[in-house]
């Protein structure tokens, strides 16, 4: 874990944005940097592994909250509304992780070559960080430095993260993701069209029959794995994606509410609130005050 920890903080001090995160050349790998504990963030999370390496985080969903640190992995394993909030970090001593996006198509294809059942769908969990999928993680961070390398070994090591993950401690919670007829697979196909289409209006028929289910079917599954209704879900990615706009553009308020596809302006800003807690005018001047 050490030698992992001084490989991710080499590349997150060299290479992390103004946000904490440092993506690398490896398809859904990232390493994240804070340096103080930081506000809450609101976002519509991909199924992933985040390795905590140094400091402390906490992540909720819904009325639960999940508390980890160095040494353990947070999992999640469905498309769901977190707040996260970087706990304990400082400039001496910086909150360090290790992100991987799940690949369900990767999944697949190792639970039909393992022949591996589907396991449990809680969607989030913190468990201690798998040996094996650490070593892996620190051979592929090892190829940062061996560019012509990358291409020839990266794709493989990131196939044996991912095998590792299904068959490690991780797995029961993973497998779901990786059988071709489950719920969450389903709604996962579903989730994909909103996040597509999310500034536009999405007909509830629309999405269950990408999902292969009944609408009271579909209704009852997207909520017990997403957490949100359908149309909640298409708010908070909305919102989220306004917000980006935003911090990242410098984009007014009005645009944002526009480009998400909010026709008014006030409702826009009622229902930011809700979710951000303070409006967006309110928000935007706090996060460059702290910037």
């Amino acid at each position: 874990m050490l030698s992992l920890l001084n490989l991710v903080r080499r590349h997150a001090d060299a290479h992390a944005d103004r946000f904490g995160y440092a993506p690398t050349p490896f398809r859904g790998l990232g390493v994240v940097r804070q340096l103080y504990p930081g506000e809450l963030q609101v976002a519509v999370q991909k199924p992933l592994v985040a390795i905590c390496l140094q400091g402390r985080k906490r992540v909720t969903m819904g009325t639960t909250s999940f508390d980890y640190g160095a040494g353990e992995a947070l999992v999640i394993t469905a498309d769901v509304p977190t707040i996260s909030e970087i706990t304990e970090a400082s400039p001496i001593a910086p909150y360090y992780a290790l992100a991987l996006e799940l690949d369900p198509a990767l999944l697949r294809a190792l639970s039909v070559e393992a022949d591996l059942r589907a396991g449990d769908t809680v969607p989030v969990r913190i468990e201690p960080a798998d040996p094996d999928v650490t070593d892996a993680a620190l051979r592929l961070m090892c190829l940062l430095d061996r560019p012509a390398a990358q291409p020839v070994l990266g794709e493989a090591l990131l196939r044996e993260m991912h095998y590792w993950l299904l068959t490690g401690r991780h797995g029961a919670a993973i497998r779901a993701l990786g059988a071709v007829d489950s719920h969450a697979h389903r709604i996962a196909r579903a989730v994909a069209l909103i996040r597509q289409d999310y500034a536009n209006t999405l007909r509830i028929t629309d999405l269950a029959e990408v999902a292969g289910m009944s609408e009271s079917s579909f209704h009852q599954h997207f909520r017990a794995i997403t957490t949100l209704s359908p149309l909640q879900f298409q708010k908070q990615l909305r919102l989220i994606e306004a917000r980006r706009v935003m911090l990242a553009q410098g984009a007014a308020i009005s645009h944002a509410a526009h480009t998400v596809g909010y026709e008014s302006v006030p409702q826009f800003t009622r229902d930011y609130a809700r979710l951000f807690g303070t409006p967006p005018g309110r928000d935007m001047r706090e996060a460059r005050l702290s910037a």
